[in-house]
Protein backbone atom coordinates (compact mmCIF):
# COMPACT_ATOMS: atom_id res chain seq x y z
CA UNK A 1 0.00 0.00 0.00
CA UNK A 2 1.06 3.46 -0.87
CA UNK A 3 2.51 5.40 2.26
CA UNK A 4 0.69 9.08 2.84
CA UNK A 5 2.25 11.93 1.55
CA UNK A 6 4.31 13.48 4.47
CA UNK A 7 3.67 17.02 6.18
CA UNK A 8 5.34 19.58 8.63
CA UNK A 9 2.62 21.09 10.39
CA UNK A 10 4.28 24.54 11.84
CA UNK A 11 2.81 26.45 14.76
CA UNK A 12 3.47 29.61 16.03
CA UNK A 13 3.04 30.23 19.88
CA UNK A 14 -0.05 31.83 20.88
CA UNK A 15 -0.15 35.28 21.84
CA UNK A 16 1.67 37.15 24.19
CA UNK A 17 1.45 40.57 25.83
CA UNK A 18 4.44 41.89 23.00
CA UNK A 19 2.98 40.20 20.07
CA UNK A 20 -0.19 41.82 20.86
CA UNK A 21 1.98 45.29 21.29
CA UNK A 22 3.50 44.53 18.16
CA UNK A 23 7.12 44.38 20.15
CA UNK A 24 9.43 42.35 17.95
CA UNK A 25 10.37 39.82 20.43
CA UNK A 26 13.63 37.59 19.48
CA UNK A 27 15.60 36.38 22.39
CA UNK A 28 13.31 37.99 24.86
CA UNK A 29 11.55 35.52 27.28
CA UNK A 30 7.62 36.52 27.75
CA UNK A 31 4.70 34.22 28.54
CA UNK A 32 1.74 33.88 26.64
CA UNK A 33 -1.08 36.23 27.83
CA UNK A 34 -4.22 34.33 29.50
CA UNK A 35 -5.95 35.18 25.86
CA UNK A 36 -2.82 32.96 24.28
CA UNK A 37 -3.04 29.66 26.34
CA UNK A 38 -6.40 30.11 25.40
CA UNK A 39 -6.01 30.46 21.71
CA UNK A 40 -3.79 27.34 21.63
CA UNK A 41 -6.28 25.30 23.81
CA UNK A 42 -9.45 25.77 21.80
CA UNK A 43 -7.27 24.78 18.76
CA UNK A 44 -5.94 21.10 20.65
CA UNK A 45 -9.28 20.34 20.73
CA UNK A 46 -10.18 20.35 17.20
CA UNK A 47 -6.82 19.43 15.60
CA UNK A 48 -4.71 17.58 17.99
CA UNK A 49 -5.69 13.97 19.35
CA UNK A 50 -5.96 10.74 17.23
CA UNK A 51 -7.59 10.90 14.10
CA UNK A 52 -7.20 14.36 13.53
CA UNK A 53 -5.16 16.21 11.81
CA UNK A 54 -2.30 16.45 13.96
CA UNK A 55 -2.02 13.02 15.51
CA UNK A 56 0.64 12.01 18.02
CA UNK A 57 1.20 8.77 16.50
CA UNK A 58 2.12 10.33 12.74
CA UNK A 59 4.40 12.54 14.19
CA UNK A 60 8.08 11.22 14.17
CA UNK A 61 9.50 14.15 15.67
CA UNK A 62 8.76 17.77 17.03
CA UNK A 63 10.98 20.55 16.96
CA UNK A 64 10.50 23.37 19.41
CA UNK A 65 12.33 26.90 20.44
CA UNK A 66 13.53 26.92 23.59
CA UNK A 67 11.91 30.02 24.44
CA UNK A 68 8.81 29.30 27.07
CA UNK A 69 6.31 30.84 24.47
CA UNK A 70 6.81 28.05 22.25
CA UNK A 71 7.52 25.66 24.79
CA UNK A 72 4.27 26.60 26.67
CA UNK A 73 2.30 26.60 23.55
CA UNK A 74 3.61 22.70 22.73
CA UNK A 75 2.73 21.42 26.31
CA UNK A 76 -0.68 22.82 26.02
CA UNK A 77 -1.68 21.17 22.31
CA UNK A 78 -0.60 18.21 23.93
CA UNK A 79 -1.75 18.10 27.34
CA UNK A 80 -5.36 16.47 27.05
CA UNK A 81 -3.27 13.52 25.73
CA UNK A 82 -2.03 10.40 27.62
CA UNK A 83 1.64 11.59 25.95
CA UNK A 84 3.92 14.07 24.66
CA UNK A 85 4.98 13.19 21.53
CA UNK A 86 9.30 12.80 21.10
CA UNK A 87 10.52 16.37 20.78
CA UNK A 88 13.50 18.26 20.54
CA UNK A 89 14.26 21.79 22.05
CA UNK A 90 15.80 23.20 19.48
CA UNK A 91 18.04 26.82 19.02
CA UNK A 92 17.68 26.12 15.21
CA UNK A 93 14.11 27.42 15.31
CA UNK A 94 14.12 30.15 17.62
CA UNK A 95 12.95 33.52 16.38
CA UNK A 96 14.70 35.84 14.17
CA UNK A 97 17.00 37.58 16.58
CA UNK A 98 16.41 41.26 16.19
CA UNK A 99 19.61 42.35 17.42
CA UNK A 100 19.10 46.03 18.65
CA UNK A 101 15.75 45.76 17.54
CA UNK A 102 14.80 44.19 20.32
CA UNK A 103 11.36 45.16 22.06
CA UNK A 104 10.67 47.82 19.63
CA UNK A 105 8.00 48.53 17.55
CA UNK A 106 8.34 49.13 13.79
CA UNK A 107 7.82 52.52 13.99
CA UNK A 108 10.75 53.26 16.90
CA UNK A 109 12.38 51.11 14.28
CA UNK A 110 12.02 53.44 11.22
CA UNK A 111 12.71 56.23 13.13
CA UNK A 112 16.39 54.82 13.80
CA UNK A 113 16.50 53.72 10.16
CA UNK A 114 14.34 55.04 7.38
CA UNK A 115 13.50 52.58 4.69
CA UNK A 116 14.35 49.50 7.35
CA UNK A 117 12.77 46.14 5.94
CA UNK A 118 13.62 43.20 8.20
CA UNK A 119 13.23 40.87 5.34
CA UNK A 120 16.35 42.91 3.11
CA UNK A 121 18.52 44.79 5.81
CA UNK A 122 18.34 41.64 8.46
CA UNK A 123 18.81 43.15 12.15
CA UNK A 124 21.99 44.92 13.05
CA UNK A 125 23.39 43.11 16.50
CA UNK A 126 21.43 40.07 15.23
CA UNK A 127 21.02 37.96 12.34
CA UNK A 128 21.33 38.84 8.72
CA UNK A 129 19.00 38.09 5.92
CA UNK A 130 22.07 35.87 4.83
CA UNK A 131 22.23 34.18 8.63
CA UNK A 132 18.34 33.65 8.96
CA UNK A 133 17.95 31.59 5.72
CA UNK A 134 21.30 29.41 6.14
CA UNK A 135 19.19 28.65 9.54
CA UNK A 136 16.03 27.87 8.39
CA UNK A 137 17.50 25.96 5.06
CA UNK A 138 18.99 24.00 7.76
CA UNK A 139 15.85 22.80 9.31
CA UNK A 140 13.96 22.20 5.63
CA UNK A 141 16.96 20.36 5.39
CA UNK A 142 16.67 18.23 8.49
CA UNK A 143 12.40 18.00 7.92
CA UNK A 144 13.34 16.58 4.32
CA UNK A 145 15.30 13.59 5.19
CA UNK A 146 12.79 12.46 7.73
CA UNK A 147 10.40 12.89 5.08
CA UNK A 148 12.68 10.85 2.89
CA UNK A 149 13.02 8.12 4.98
CA UNK A 150 9.00 7.42 5.67
CA UNK A 151 8.14 7.88 2.27
CA UNK A 152 11.06 5.85 0.17
CA UNK A 153 12.05 4.10 3.07
CA UNK A 154 8.99 3.46 5.88
CA UNK A 155 10.96 4.25 8.20
CA UNK A 156 9.71 6.42 11.59
CA UNK A 157 6.44 7.79 10.12
CA UNK A 158 4.86 10.58 8.46
CA UNK A 159 4.60 13.91 10.12
CA UNK A 160 6.96 16.61 11.75
CA UNK A 161 5.85 19.12 13.96
CA UNK A 162 7.84 22.51 14.80
CA UNK A 163 6.73 25.24 17.13
CA UNK A 164 7.87 28.01 16.28
CA UNK A 165 7.76 32.17 15.82
CA UNK A 166 6.22 34.78 13.35
CA UNK A 167 9.40 35.70 11.78
CA UNK A 168 10.78 32.56 11.65
CA UNK A 169 7.34 30.36 10.07
CA UNK A 170 7.04 33.12 7.31
CA UNK A 171 10.49 32.59 6.58
CA UNK A 172 10.30 28.84 6.82
CA UNK A 173 7.19 28.94 4.26
CA UNK A 174 8.79 31.05 1.38
CA UNK A 175 11.75 28.67 1.49
CA UNK A 176 9.81 25.41 1.90
CA UNK A 177 8.12 26.73 -1.48
CA UNK A 178 11.72 27.32 -3.12
CA UNK A 179 10.81 31.23 -3.09
CA UNK A 180 13.49 33.91 -1.89
CA UNK A 181 13.14 34.89 1.77
CA UNK A 182 11.82 38.01 1.27
CA UNK A 183 8.43 36.86 -0.02
CA UNK A 184 7.92 35.68 3.26
CA UNK A 185 6.92 39.08 4.03
CA UNK A 186 3.85 37.78 1.66
CA UNK A 187 2.22 35.27 4.52
CA UNK A 188 0.90 36.21 7.48
CA UNK A 189 1.35 34.09 10.36
CA UNK A 190 -1.08 34.85 13.33
CA UNK A 191 -0.52 33.68 17.50
CA UNK A 192 -1.54 30.24 17.61
CA UNK A 193 -1.91 29.58 13.71
CA UNK A 194 -1.36 26.98 12.33
CA UNK A 195 0.30 25.80 8.76
CA UNK A 196 0.91 22.90 7.00
CA UNK A 197 3.72 22.30 4.41
CA UNK A 198 3.60 19.15 1.90
CA UNK A 199 3.98 17.75 -1.39
CA UNK A 200 2.34 17.76 -4.42
CA UNK A 201 1.59 15.02 -6.89
CA UNK A 202 2.83 12.64 -4.47
CA UNK A 203 6.79 14.11 -5.50
CA UNK A 204 9.10 15.19 -2.68
CA UNK A 205 10.51 17.37 -5.33
CA UNK A 206 7.64 19.15 -5.32
CA UNK A 207 7.11 21.31 -2.22
CA UNK A 208 3.63 22.97 -1.52
CA UNK A 209 1.67 25.01 0.71
CA UNK A 210 -1.39 23.28 2.07
CA UNK A 211 -2.90 25.42 4.89
CA UNK A 212 -2.54 28.31 6.78
CA UNK A 213 -3.50 30.07 9.71
CA UNK A 214 -6.15 26.90 10.95
CA UNK A 215 -8.05 28.04 13.17
CA UNK A 216 -6.19 31.02 14.35
CA UNK A 217 -8.61 33.17 16.54
CA UNK A 218 -7.96 37.08 15.81
CA UNK A 219 -9.23 39.84 17.75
Amino acid sequence: MARAVPRLFLVRHGETEWSRNGRHTGRTDICLTPRGEEQVKSQATVLVGDGRPIDPKNICTALVSPRIRAHKTFHLLFEHLPEFPDHLITEEVREWDYGEYEGLVRHEIVARDPGWDIWKSGCPGGESVEEMQARVDRVIAEVRDYHRKWFEEGKGSRDVLIVAHGHFNRAMIARWNNFELALGSHFNVEPGGVAVLSYSHRSLDEPVLDGLNLYAHDA
